[in-house]
């Protein structure tokens, strides 16, 4: 078990301690009626946002200062804003559930609060305490109810990040920093929902290297993958695969999802945390899950050239993405300079599919405590 897993096992307080510490200030612009009817009636990924967000400054002289819920709006930003020159910012995602008897859920916030701790370590950035991480989501989908969606597989999508507020022009860590949390009420974040996707290996562009950010979940690291998803997209493809930036050799991840790949034997492989890898809350949650079911999971560097050797012999019988967003995709097409193979796929990746979703929609016992009820 990873350093993070062991993090995420620590125990929370249960919603009503941590409730209220994000105390909500008075709202008089909220969306209409018809603009709420609107939004839900048509949900996207990311599209739209809820009514409030959690606000909180850091100085280094004072530490954090007022936690509040604020409306949702723009925000006071100069020129020399230092997250505008220097990138210096880390984020979270995470989904609010409501569940068949209108409870509403979180899954694993534990794990995102420890991530969201570890990316700000590698940004020098502070740490928010766990409780305050959590507490901001409590409060804010307790906030905006209203804004969690009931219809099958929809969720309010959670934003919370951090960013240097203070304006400067000099490269060092910034004194001054901004948390905040936006909600988003969306739908599935691919169209076609449960089907294949198809994938384009990068050769030339990689997400991360050595020694750089690629196991803190930060932009500069999205930013880099943008260029790259684009010319995937141009060549009819979905979604980008990066290779590690060493040996150019190594599948690392795609841009924002894990990667698991099935063998024929029954067994079961994951790339390696290098410390270039986002280490996924998903990803560990699904080696859990098949590790208890007596599969053979394996975390491993993956070449390129024997992934797809082993594809076109029938060695690999499914590979599939994960993560908070899309939770589990299969994979149907791997293609990239000088080929294109199909891959099949096949019973697993919907069986692993079936049984996160089932927990955290409550239509499975949570042997872990991986939900945390927010109400």
């Amino acid at each position: 078990m990873s350093n993070l897993e062991e993090l995420a096992t620590q125990p929370l307080p249960p919603a009503d301690e941590l409730a209220g510490r994000w105390a909500a200030q008075a709202h008089d612009h909220k969306a209409s009626d018809g603009e709420y009817q609107r939004i839900m009636s048509d949900l996207a990924f990311g599209k739209d946002f809820s009514d409030y967000m959690a606000h909180a400054i850091w100085t280094k002289d004072g530490g954090w200062g007022e936690k509040t819920l604020q409306p949702y709006g723009p925000l006071p930003v100069t020129p020399g804003t230092s997250v505008l020159h220097y990138g210096q910012e880390v984020f979270e995602g995470l989904k609010a559930y409501r569940r068949a008897d209108n409870s509403l859920w979180l899954f694993r916030p534990a794990f995102n609060a420890n991530r969201f701790n570890q990316s700000a370590r590698r940004l020098a950035l502070p740490e928010l305490p766990v409780e305050d991480f959590v507490g901001s989501c409590v409060d804010l989908v307790r906030q905006d109810e209203r804004w969690v969606p009931s219809e099958d597989g929809a969720t309010l999508y959670l934003r919370p990040f951090m960013y240097a507020s203070e304006a400067f022009l000099g490269v060092h860590p910034a004194a001054e920093v901004t948390y905040l949390n936006i909600g988003s009420p969306s739908g599935s974040y691919f169209q076609g929902g449960f089907s294949p996707v198809s994938i384009y290996v990068s050769e030339d562009y990689h997400r991360a290297g050595p020694g750089g950010t690629g196991e803190a979940k930060t932009s500069g690291n999205y930013a880099a993958s943008l260029q790259p998803q684009e010319i995937a997209y141009e060549k009819g493809y979905e979604q980008v695969c990066f290779l590690d930036g060493e040996t150019n050799t190594y599948i690392d991840e795609l841009g924002g999802m894990n990667v698991f790949v099935v063998y024929k034997d029954g067994h079961v492989a994951t790339p390696a945390l290098t410390g270039c890898i986002l280490e996924g809350g998903t990803r560990g949650a699904i080696k859990q899950l098949l590790a208890e079911e007596g599969v053979d999971v394996r975390e491993e560097r993956i070449a390129l050239q024997e992934l797809l050797d082993d594809i076109k012999s029938g060695k690999i019988s499914e590979f599939f993405a994960c993560g908070t967003a899309a939770v589990v995709t299969p994979i149907g097409k791997l293609g990239g300079e000088g080929f294109v193979v199909d891959v099949p796929t096949g019973p697993l990746t919907k069986h692993i599919h079936d049984r996160i979703t089932d927990i955290q929609w409550g239509r499975a016992e949570d042997t872990h405590g991986w939900c945390y009820r927010v109400k």
